[in-house]
């Protein structure tokens, strides 16, 4: 059964597009489209235990970086963000980028995205609720990164 493409999710800067959602998969798979501008970032590095993701670039480049190793994922190119693994991305060029990324099983969706477009809207263009934002990823299960260790 072929389902319509859902709309596009606005995720701060970010664009999410699911194109197979668990419930379409019999719960082997999501799948979905990322679209990064130009110089942005997904601001919250997390980690997942229920689900591996792999992303594969289709259109510039974005910058992955996998348990503190950074690997570059232009056209056509993938790599594999196991689980545990904390990860983070960003694309640090000039042109805009698309990804598209496939967890496996099934167990994450649009709900997530959604929710957490709406903590960052309700900031109003200023610093989004960090407690809100941990709050609803451990609700889809996401485990917020540490904060980075200052060093003097």
């Amino acid at each position: 059964m072929n389902e319509a493409i859902s709309e596009t999710i606005t995720v701060g800067q970010l664009g999410v597009r699911f194109l197979v959602e668990g419930a379409g998969s019999n719960g082997s798979v999501s799948v979905f489209e990322c679209y990064v501008p130009a110089n942005s970032r997904m601001p919250a590095p997390h980690s997942h235990d229920g689900f591996e993701e792999t992303i594969c670039g289709l259109e510039g480049a974005t910058t992955w970086t996998i348990d503190g190793e950074s690997t570059e994922i232009g056209v056509g190119a993938a790599v594999c963000v196991p689980r545990g693994s904390i990860h983070g991305f960003e694309n640090r060029g000039s042109e805009d980028a698309t990804f598209l990324a496939i967890a496996s099983p099934g167990v994450f969706g649009p709900g997530y995205f959604r929710e957490v477009g709406e903590v960052l809207a309700a900031s109003a263009g200023g610093p989004p609720d960090l407690t809100a934002l941990a709050e609803v990823m451990r609700r889809h299960g996401l485990t917020p990164a540490p904060p980075a260790e200052v060093h003097a």
